[in-house]
């Protein structure tokens, strides 16, 4: 096999594929060189792709995800360091099939059956990669739970488009998934350091609140790129929500607060996000029995040598939740505890559960965790133990809000856990932030929110979406403070998981 990959960097390629065919041949017969197979199979799909034999090098690529798909369960079992490993060598094997399908739909007329079939072919390797990703972080004990396309189907409706992304090292593809099995795909033609620093510096603008001027530029850059060459297609369908499935460094940022030069995306569409719409429980909100069991934190805390400042608007917060909704309960500093969340739950079902304190994400799941009373902490892990055998109980399992989080700039790893919370935690769907506004502004958006998800037809997208913009429009009003309308305050909260 190294043999091979010698004459390959030669472009010897007659050479470079007989002794990988033979490495393949010998990795095939001996059940413990599986871990190798994969790479001689991957090294087949270079081989033919250099030799410009499309068919081939797309069945060694899928031959090489499928060893890869039944061995990494056993990958996953291995040192967090072999899994780093594995984390950078599926990377590149599934963005290599996925920019190959993609170069071969660009070959075809838009208007030909073959182009959507290409397309959706690339969007399954792309969805492969997403789900390979998000086990990687969480490790060998998160097991992915599928949804079949025959439910995926009913999640999607009729004013719903999917955008889904791909970082390549030159380009960008960005994939749409509009009504009726129409797909459409753009490219970002800038390299992939140039997004990342484009990505980073949006972000950063975002959140300096000390801004009293919010410089709209790099948001309408990005629109530019991601959105307007989509919008005639949007248009034309009558599109609603737009659901987000991100790649890397995307995860990290808020698609509502992207400019078209007139409004912010929420003012004009409902807008989610997803790691994949196989994970994605398409079950619509049961809004009778709705009830919250309300957790937060005011006071200033300690966790592994690291210090949090006091959330003194947690307490109005939580009130504000609690009263919205009838037999709903609030467990504030010292009894917010993993042991007297258990009880709750044990004893109520609660559809909703609302945390209120400093969540912090971070590229390890080990250092991921949110802050509870008496200087402890809830790790990932912790959560899925004290949630998972509740959620799975009727009209339980509706919403998770996390109003205090933080992933670093430019974190993408980190920003994955945050994209995995629905799925981690076993529930339908998340609200949480992509950092930590410590204001009264959460209070008046989660208000505004929940007001607006006990109304009769109005989704969790849409309810997000019209509490947002509430805090937009605050320039136009003396309702609420006008300084809310920088996106600092309001565009940090993402709607995770199914948007029903």
């Amino acid at each position: 096999g190294e043999l091979g990959h010698l004459y390959y960097c030669r472009q010897d390629y007659q050479n470079a594929l007989d002794f990988t065919q033979k490495a393949w041949w010998m990795a095939d017969q001996n059940l413990s060189a599986k871990d190798s197979l994969y790479l001689w199979q991957w090294q087949l799909g270079q081989i033919f792709q250099a030799q410009g034999n499309e068919v081939k090098a797309v069945n060694a690529y899928k031959e090489a995800i499928a060893t890869l798909n039944d061995i990494r369960k056993e990958l996953l079992i291995a040192e967090r360091d072999l899994q780093f490993d594995f984390r950078d060598a599926i990377n590149p094997l599934h963005r290599e099939l996925a920019k190959l399908r993609l170069e071969r739909a660009e070959l075809l007329p838009k208007d030909s059956k073959e182009y959507p079939d290409e397309l959706k072919s690339a969007l399954e390797t792309i969805d492969s990669l997403k789900l390979a990703e998000l086990q990687n972080y969480f490790g060998n004990d998160c097991a992915l739970i599928l949804i079949s396309q025959k439910r995926v189907d009913e999640l999607v409706g009729e004013k719903t488009a999917v955008f889904s992304s791909i970082i390549l090292s030159d380009r960008t593809g960005i994939l749409v998934s509009l009504p009726k099995g129409e797909k459409r795909l753009e490219w970002i033609n800038v390299d992939s350091q140039t997004l990342r620093e484009e990505i980073n510096q949006f972000r950063r603008g975002l959140e300096r609140r000390r801004d009293i001027n919010y410089n709209l530029k790099p948001a309408q850059e990005l629109y530019k790129k991601i959105i307007a060459p989509f919008t005639k297609y949007l248009k034309s369908a009558q599109i609603e929500t737009l659901v987000f499935i991100q790649d890397g460094i995307l995860r990290s940022i808020p698609m509502a607060a992207l400019h078209d030069g007139e409004k912010f995306l929420v003012e004009t569409y409902a807008i989610a996000t997803t790691p994949s719409l196989k994970l994605t429980n398409p079950q619509a909100l049961n809004r009778q029995k709705l009830r919250v069991l309300a957790l937060g934190l005011t006071q200033e805390s300690e966790v592994n040598g690291q210090g949090f400042s006091a959330l003194t608007n947690v307490e109005s917060e939580l009130k504000a939740v609690e009263t919205q909704f009838p037999g709903s309960k609030t467990l504030l500093n010292q009894d917010f505890t993993q042991e007297r969340l258990e009880e709750e739950l044990a004893q109520t079902v609660y559809p909703i559960l609302h945390i209120a304190t400093h969540g912090q994400f971070s590229a390890i799941r080990e250092d991921t965790f949110l802050v509870t009373g008496n200087n402890d902490k809830l790790t990932l892990d912790d959560l899925e133990n004290t949630i998972s055998g509740v959620s799975r109980k009727p009209d339980s399992g509706e919403l998770l809000a996390l109003t205090a989080c933080q992933t670093a700039v430019g974190d993408d790893r980190a920003a994955l856990g945050l994209a995995g919370i629905a799925v981690r935690a076993g529930v339908s769907s998340a609200l949480a932030s992509l950092w930590s506004v410590n204001d009264a502004s959460t209070a008046q958006l989660v208000t505004e929110f929940y007001a607006n998800l006990r109304r009769p037809g109005v989704s969790k997208a849409e309810a997000l979406r019209a509490a947002q913009r509430k805090l937009i429009e605050a320039e136009d009003t003396e309702e609420i403070n006008d300084q809310y309308a920088h996106p600092a305050y309001w565009a940090p909260f993402i709607l995770i998981g199914n948007w029903l």
